[in-house]
């Protein structure tokens, strides 16, 4: 009788990549040039940091020292006071109503045109219908086009409907931006079709398709379009100042504009209010840094 084939014994699991040894180390070149990359960053950074840096210092100046010294970095320490702190939060007039007045039509804004940007550019990602060619054509024309071209004309038709010193007419015409548009438009390029259909055959809504299904896949570029439309709208000056006509609904970058005479009087206020002011656009970065970098660069590409 012959032999019966030996089988081949299995083979043995690779062990995990812990139990492998220590990594192989990274060419010192390629260590060189990441130490280098990372000393150019922290020194921009630095660069950025010093106007910052200045505006800081100055809050705890006098208005005359501003003006005799401007705003810089070399200050005599025994010339720092919290006089300008203690006004700001003690009599400041009607600062903080101004505070609270950009914070009302920032958010109304914000949530606004990502609601209304994000249904449009769904339309276009998602659905064929005639005329979507020319239609996202012209999206992005009026990309090109400064809204100074159309101030005038829009500020005719504002007074001539009635809307002047008002909020709406601060926020209504900016919720179909068409940066966002073509942002949100991107990124729902890269998100499968098949989860529509998945949904459909499940019975949901169009609205809820777009609401529990694409919304959540889409939170990065929600995120990074949050936090430039806010910068964009808390620091607008000229569509309000062209609008508003009434102390008591200045937005803030009026107000701060007001404060702005020849004899430096207010100037302490100016500079703290300026500085305080930047308090809701660090939380918005804050609150959602983590979603911006991959928003920026998955509504960069198509997929």
């Amino acid at each position: 009788m012959t032999a019966a084939p030996a089988r081949p014994r299995p083979a043995s699991p690779a062990p995990p990549a812990s139990e492998q040894g220590p990594r192989r180390a990274a060419p010192r070149g390629v260590r060189a040039l990441s130490a280098l990359q990372s000393a150019v960053l922290i020194a921009i950074a630095l660069v950025a940091l010093v106007p910052l840096a200045a505006i800081l210092v100055a809050t705890f100046q006098s208005g005359a020292d501003i003006m005799r010294g401007g705003i810089t970095l070399a200050v005599d320490p025994a010339t720092l006071s919290l006089d300008n702190w203690t006004m700001l939060f003690t009599d400041s007039g009607p600062y903080f109503r101004w505070f609270a007045n950009s914070l009302v039509v920032t958010v109304v804004q914000v949530v606004g045109t990502l609601l209304v940007s994000s249904f449009v550019a769904y339309g276009f990602a998602m659905y064929d219908f005639r005329g979507r060619t020319p239609l996202f054509i012209a999206v992005l024309a009026i990309m090109a086009v400064p809204f100074e071209m159309v101030m005038l004309p829009l500020y005719v038709q504002v007074n001539e409907m009635g809307l002047a010193d008002t909020y709406a007419v601060i926020v209504i015409p900016f919720l179909a931006a068409a940066v966002t548009i073509f942002f949100f438009r991107q990124y729902f390029l890269g998100v499968p079709k098949e989860i529509l259909e998945a949904g459909r055959v499940d019975g949901v809504t169009e609205f809820g398709i777009f609401f529990r299904l694409v919304l959540p896949i889409a939170r990065p570029a929600i995120a990074a379009m949050a936090i430039l439309n806010g910068m964009m709208c808390w620091n607008n000056l000229l569509w309000p100042l062209l609008v508003l006509r009434s102390s008591e609904k200045f937005t803030l970058p009026i107000g701060l504009n007001t404060l702005i005479t020849p004899y430096a009087n207010n100037y302490g206020l100016l500079i703290v209010g300026s500085f305080f002011s930047l308090v809701p656009i660090l939380v918005l970065f804050l609150a959602f840094q983590r979603f911006f970098v991959e928003g920026m660069t998955a509504g960069a590409v198509k997929g």
